[in-house]
């Protein structure tokens, strides 16, 4: 067990012993004369020994407190370069945890712009569908889905999360050519759908009109834990997904795959940016919130590349 007088106490005296004033010390260490004496004096007993002697104007070292000066301030500089380092570290590395399907679907696609503008701040990024302890540092940013109320955080609305059936062309056209007719959203359950049992289904045939309290229900059908797998097996002609356009802009504009419906269904949540308060000024998070909310607020242009008019389906 060490045995070390108090660090406080030991911090006012190197402060005071360089430049041999207390006024000085306590404006240096933003703190009053009186509180300078007090830790000098309760370091004096400490040691048994007087470490200053008081002259006008001036606190003069004693040939003890000339002895320990040195050491003590070396150890200080190396306390400083330790924590200037450990700083230094942190400054140059942002790392952004988020969900999977904003990892992929959209994050992916555009992290490349901002490492680009801040070619001198290293980004990383952590997808997980886990919440994670931005308190406890385990990142210095989250991009979260919900209602944007987290305790003690401060978060910014980014995207509100609808959703609307889409599809690969080809399984379209397939579906198309068998009802000799566009599809319509009352074919829907009949159709082969991805993840059938997801609430969101419910919600959108709602929204459209469609009956849906006694839809089927079939015990199969391909089921997936995320909307960016779910996305990928649309593409791959597995069925119906219910998808958020903002997140399959290039895909749809690429022809990859289709909206063939306007309606576009919510159930109140959105992705927000989200750090501690306390966070909020620090250079690397304020640049990654200013360039998150410009590009979003540069993407209000309507999807394309549907052979049915995707309506509603615009940032």
């Amino acid at each position: 067990m060490r045995k070390l007088p108090p660090l406080s106490a030991v911090r006012v005296f190197e402060a005071a012993a360089r430049h041999e004033n207390f006024t000085l010390a306590a404006a240096e260490l933003g703190m009053t004369q009186a509180a300078v004496s007090y830790q000098i004096k309760a370091l004096e007993d400490r040691v048994g020994a007087a470490l200053f002697v008081r002259e006008k104007g001036r606190a003069k070292l004693t040939p003890l407190g000339s002895r320990l000066l040195p050491s003590l301030t070396q150890a200080f500089d190396t306390i400083e370069a330790a924590f200037a380092v450990t700083r230094a570290e942190d400054e140059a590395l942002l790392t952004v945890t988020t969900t999977f399907t904003f990892a992929n679907a959209w994050l992916a696609w555009r992290l490349g712009s901002f490492q680009l503008a801040h070619p001198d701040l290293a980004v990383r990024m952590s997808p997980s569908n886990d919440m994670v302890d931005l308190r406890g540092g385990e990142a210095d940013v989250a991009i979260r889905s919900g209602d944007g109320s987290w305790e003690g955080l401060e978060s910014h609305l980014l995207i509100p999360i609808t959703f609307t059936p889409m599809a690969s062309p080809t399984f379209l056209a397939e579906v198309e050519r068998a009802l000799g007719r566009p599809v319509e959203p009352a074919d829907l359950p009949a159709q082969p759908m991805i993840t059938p049992d997801d609430v969101w289904w419910d919600v959108w045939f709602k929204d459209a009109g469609v009956p849906f309290e006694n839809r089927p229900r079939r015990s199969g059908g391909l089921r997936l834990d995320s909307q960016a797998n779910e996305g990928f097996a649309a593409m791959g002609g597995q069925g119906f997904v219910l998808l958020t356009p903002d997140f399959w802009e290039h895909d749809l504009v690429a022809g990859r795959l289709v909206q063939p419906f306007a309606q576009l269904s919510t159930r109140g949540f959105a992705y927000w940016l989200v750090y501690p308060p306390e966070r909020r000024n620090l250079p690397k998070v304020k640049r990654f919130r200013e360039w998150l909310l410009a590009e979003l607020a540069g993407d209000q242009v309507p999807a394309a590349g549907s052979p049915v008019a995707p309506a509603g389906a615009s940032r």
